[in-house]
């Protein structure tokens, strides 16, 4: 493992995970609306906008899904977290507006093609099979190629420090033996080819009779190489850091109930969760 290593978070898991996790396994897909916010246009009474798309939960950071389909090495059992996770294409507006909303307002075009970010987002989820909505309130990071390079950056370590603040360990014995590249790899490799190949399609937002490298680039791709160049340098895991979390549960109408969940840093390590019953 890196010699920058997080510092593992005791913490035990989240109180709402077990739940939350059986609820999106009735999902096919466990999609859900993630909002993040824009620099609002010139002229604009107020200085962000937000923005909002579907996306896909691809499991917990540092559990990655079990796949026969996968070839990539996975990483031993060492962590869990409950920081829940989505891929996103580099070149897509979420990616910018990620790093543009941070702490340190860093939007330039080369911080945003690494690791880095901290925006705030919220991924809400509707679960009919359940009568429940989920919604999650946290940070946004972006975790990519550059993650264990020699010459780490400033979002690197941004990264590393603020997901290690949630890894708890499981396995201490095997910690030098994980790797957050092969974490990467092996959520790429979790990706069916045709989403694996999204990430070689002509450039997202940009119109159709401007010139791109279409030597490289398709619609429709598809793609079986973990380490497809074009893909690859496109491909970002997004791992959101959960702040706060609100379960309402409608399925009976006489004893429907909202559930706050407030993560609180400076807590005892076996309270950091408050937990609030509220009306719906």
């Amino acid at each position: 493992m890196s010699a920058t290593a997080p510092m593992a978070s005791v913490l035990p898991p989240a109180p709402w995970k077990s739940l939350f996790n059986q609820h999106l396994s009735k999902m096919q897909p466990p999609e859900f609306v993630l909002s993040t916010v824009a620099a609002a246009p010139a002229g604009s009474p107020t200085p962000y906008v937000p923005r909002a798309r579907y996306c896909i939960f691809r499991g917990f950071w540092t559990e990655l899904p079990e796949n026969e389909h996968n070839d990539a090495e996975r990483n031993p059992e060492v962590y869990q977290s409950d920081c829940p996770t989505f891929t996103t294409d580099v070149r897509m507006e979420k990616v910018g507006q990620i790093f543009g909303s941070s702490a340190g307002h860093a939007e330039s075009t080369e911080q945003v093609q690494g690791s880095g970010g901290g925006g705030p987002v919220e991924a809400v989820w509707w679960i009919k099979e359940t009568g429940t909505q989920w919604r999650v309130s946290g940070r946004a990071y972006i975790v990519a190629d550059d993650i264990e390079s020699k010459e780490e950056s400033s979002g690197v370590r941004t990264v590393k420090s603020e997901l290690g603040k949630r890894m708890r360990i499981v396995d201490e014995s095997k910690l030098k033996d994980w790797s957050w590249t092969r974490e990467l790899t092996g959520t790429f490799g979790n990706q069916s080819p045709g989403i694996k190949g999204s990430f070689r399609a002509p450039p997202p937002g940009k119109a159709v009779d401007e010139p791109y490298d279409d030597k490289n680039l398709e619609l429709g791709a598809k793609v079986s190489d973990l380490h497809d160049t074009v893909a690859r340098k496109n491909y970002r895991l997004v791992v959101i850091v959960p702040d706060a979390v609100e379960q309402t549960d409608i399925s009976d109408p006489a004893k429907a109930r909202r559930f706050r969940y407030t993560f609180d840093g400076n807590m005892p390590a076996n309270s950091a969760w408050k937990t609030e019953e509220l009306w719906p």
